[in-house]
């Protein structure tokens, strides 16, 4: 059965679907970036309010920037925004769920007018974001937004229609401004490390660009909250869709799949009103920083730990690395003893059962993350999620051998060759430097990390390279398993 509105009320039983008339929602939130992790986590509590009879004025206006959107605009559009969501809570358990939230989606460079009616319309009071971690266009290194990239400065040519986000809020709230409008909320949900200030130095330096005075504004006027996120979110498959139609009879041109955990930590700093979202579960609190650290270095971080040296071991999946008795005693080693000693006090979380339900998650089999999908665009996220812990060992004299063995695994990874001689295919925004660089390891064993734009300085200091260059020939003579056996030897308590 098709799934659309006018099918809901004959899905099959075991199907939860909304039961909020779909007809009263208006749009309260304009969402850029809608893909599985958005439909699985933002999209999902506001449905879970909107059962409560709440929240019926924030609904979520998608918005699609890149080429690739229009397909996701067709996929929704052609079933009235509706998608099925499915909790993979281990082999043979499902449940299902009709998402009812999003009841508009726009693909910009189709309708930009129309995307900056919606978000200059006074009724629209967040902006939320899934943009990725490269969407916020900040050098890795710098910290600074890159004002030289194309589509930036075509965005800021006078009187061009915007073609990317920054170009789209920056307008609009500009036109808000002429128009006395309050501002909205700007809510990224991206997994960085203050995604909120990130989120805010990357449109106000848009707008200084722009308009000076404008980006004063924005910068008085506009609050960004910081949020921690999770929920593990596979990219869906073919083999989802089948599923979803077999077991339970929907025909459904999109769904999402996902782990049953979800947390979001959120900020609770908002400049027109927000949505009761403690009553779905969320956190909100003045401080996320501890959250997010907690996450990135240790969930984050660790999917890391296991994408590029599984995979080079054979593996396919996550759950394949993550029931290796070897890969578990080197997760629960980074984890432990050199990410866990960069964190302060989480409030509300005890780190010992965090670390061990980490585990038991990337181990669930249902879920069947693919570990390509977790060694996708490195170059964004080993900055962010594991760099500073070598850098916070290496000021504190803490220990350093794991982590430097995870970059060594993404060095051996961008080879772009297996330990069988089948290619690998390298997906990164930076993916022919990245594999240029590896390929030099044989005649330069620090060629990849020298590297600046990525690593810093971290070639300069000695106990690293001299670490990076052990694991890095490790990983060559004797492969990725037994490298992370022979450091879990080495470092195992006597």
């Amino acid at each position: 059965m098709k799934l659309c509105a006018e099918n809901l009320n004959a899905l099959d039983k075991r199907v939860a679907r909304p039961t909020y008339d779909r007809s009263q929602v208006s749009v309260g939130i304009v969402h850029f970036g809608v893909g599985g992790f958005h439909r699985a986590h933002q999209a999902m509590y506001l449905d879970r309010l909107m059962n409560r009879g709440l929240a019926l004025d924030w609904g979520i206006c998608g918005v699609g920037v890149m080429p690739g959107d229009k397909a996701r605009r067709d996929a929704l559009c052609g079933q009235d925004g509706l998608y099925t969501l499915v909790l993979r809570h281990g082999p043979g358990r499902l449940d299902a769920r009709v998402i009812g939230s999003i009841v508009e989606y726009l693909f910009a460079p189709d309708e930009p007018e129309r995307v900056l009616e919606i978000l200059t319309s006074p009724r629209t009071r967040i902006v939320s974001l899934t943009i990725t971690e490269g969407g916020y266009n900040i050098d890795p290194v710098s910290g600074k937004f890159d004002v030289d990239n194309p589509v930036i400065r075509a965005d800021l040519v006078s009187g061009a229609t915007p073609s990317t986000m920054f170009g789209f809020v920056v307008e609009a709230l500009r036109r808000r401004n002429v128009l006395g409008i309050p501002p909205f909320t700007v809510v990224s949900c991206d997994n960085i490390q203050a995604n909120g200030q990130v989120a805010r130095s990357s449109i106000l330096a848009f707008a200084a660009l722009r308009d000076p005075e404008l980006a004063s504004w924005i910068g008085r006027e506009v609050t960004f909250p910081n949020s921690m996120v999770d929920r593990i979110t596979p990219t869906t498959t073919a083999e989802d869709v089948a599923e979803v139609r077999a077991e339970f009879g929907i025909d459904d041109a999109w769904p999402v799949v996902c782990e049953p955990f979800t947390q979001w930590a959120l900020e609770d700093s908002f400049v027109d009103g927000r949505p009761a979202l403690e009553e779905a579960g969320v956190q909100l609190t003045s401080d996320v920083e501890p959250y997010e650290r907690m996450k990135l270095r240790l969930l984050n971080a660790s999917h890391q730990a296991i994408a590029y040296s599984g995979h080079l071991a054979g593996y396919v999946y996550a759950h394949e690395a993550a029931s290796d008795p070897v890969f578990v005693e080197f997760l629960n080693g980074y984890m432990n003893d050199e990410a866990r000693p960069t964190l302060g006090p989480v409030p509300g979380v005890d780190l010992d059962d965090y670390v061990r339900t980490l585990i038991a998650r990337f181990a669930n089999p249902a879920i069947r993350d693919t570990l390509a999908r977790l060694g996708a665009f490195s170059s964004d996220r080993i900055p962010k999620w594991v760099l500073p812990v070598l850098r916070a060992n290496l000021a504190s004299g803490g220990g350093i051998t794991r982590t430097t063995a995870i970059v060594a695994s993404w060095a051996r990874y961008a080879e772009g060759v297996d330990e069988k001689g089948q290619p690998i295919d390298v997906e990164d925004a930076l993916r022919d430097e990245v594999m240029a660089r590896a390929r030099q390891q044989g005649d330069d064993p620090l060629a990849f990390v020298r590297n600046r734009q990525l690593f810093g300085d971290l070639v300069d200091n000695a106990e690293f390279a001299r670490c990076y260059q052990e694991c890095l020939r490790s990983f060559h003579a004797v492969g990725a398993r037994r490298t992370l056996q022979d450091i879990n030897t080495a470092l195992r308590p006597a």
